[in-house]
């Protein structure tokens, strides 16, 4: 079976702050969570107690597999200062090893309409290769997240997969991935078959959410029994994040999915 990562920003909020979200994804038998930011400053979700949810973490067993580096920037807009991201980007991988958590998500903001595309995409690539530089030895990885521009990002740069594993595969570190979202790729409208081929090794982190609506499989259109088969039979069996927004308590709307994946 897959390893489920609920996204506590999003789910078991019922519980009360993210350490306690922990402690409700335990007990409802996750051995994975995963969230946004580490101390909220680009979310806004109240700062996380750190030590508290290294706590929680540490008295459950449950994994974080992934949280988003911090500041989200833009990096084709002018002045293109990037120097604030490679700052934070040390203290990012800090707060991951103290957690234990063994990637950081990246994006590429918005695209800059005075350069061609492929220019911003070659760009991305050199930035990426300095932050991989920079953090090298570290044992965390970067996985980049391309995101839908059709309904919940409009003016990202990053909306294909494809385009994702082509600054992937620039960068050319085994500590660089994509992480590919299903949800954003099916807005886009994009044929998951083909863009999971086309990436080969390079996905290094997944997350789901139904399509439409974002909200947990099974309240939208997608076949989610077909699209477990086909991240199988591409070779994926790393983590699957659920970062959706729920439609009803957290632990009912989870039941689904996990009956999903436990046949998948």
């Amino acid at each position: 079976m897959y390893q489920l990562a609920p996204n506590i920003e999003l789910l078991f909020s019922e519980a009360g702050d993210y350490h306690d979200r922990v402690r409700a994804a335990a007990a409802a038998g996750f051995d994975a969570v995963e969230m946004w930011g580490p101390t909220g400053v680009d979310a806004p979700a109240t700062p996380k107690d750190l030590p508290a949810l290294k706590a929680a973490l540490q008295e459950t067993g449950v994994q974080l597999t992934a949280q988003l580096a911090e500041p989200r920037t833009q990096f084709m807009i002018p002045p293109w200062d990037h120097s604030e991201f490679f700052r934070k980007l040390d203290e990012g991988v800090e707060i991951a090893r103290d957690l234990d958590c063994p990637r950081l998500v990246v994006g590429s903001g918005t695209g800059f309409g005075g350069w061609k595309r492929q220019v911003q995409l070659d760009k991305l690539v050199e930035i990426y290769q300095k932050a991989i530089a920079q953090i090298d030895g570290s044992g965390i990885g970067l996985v980049l997240e391309p995101v839908n521009v059709r309904v919940d990002h409009p003016g990202s740069l990053l909306d294909r997969t494809a385009e994702a594993v082509y600054v992937a595969r620039g960068v050319a570190s085994p500590q660089f991935g994509v992480l590919y979202d299903i949800y954003h790729s099916a807005v886009e409208g994009e044929d998951m078959e083909a863009e999971l081929a086309g990436a080969g090794d390079l996905i290094h982190y997944v997350q789901l959410a139904d399509a439409p609506g974002r909200g947990e499989p099974g309240t939208g259109e997608l076949d989610w029994t077909e699209r477990f088969r086909l991240l199988r039979d591409a070779g994926y069996d790393g983590p699957v994040g659920l970062e959706y927004y729920p439609t009803t308590a957290s632990e009912a709307s989870v039941a689904h999915v996990v009956e999903i994946a436990r046949a998948a």
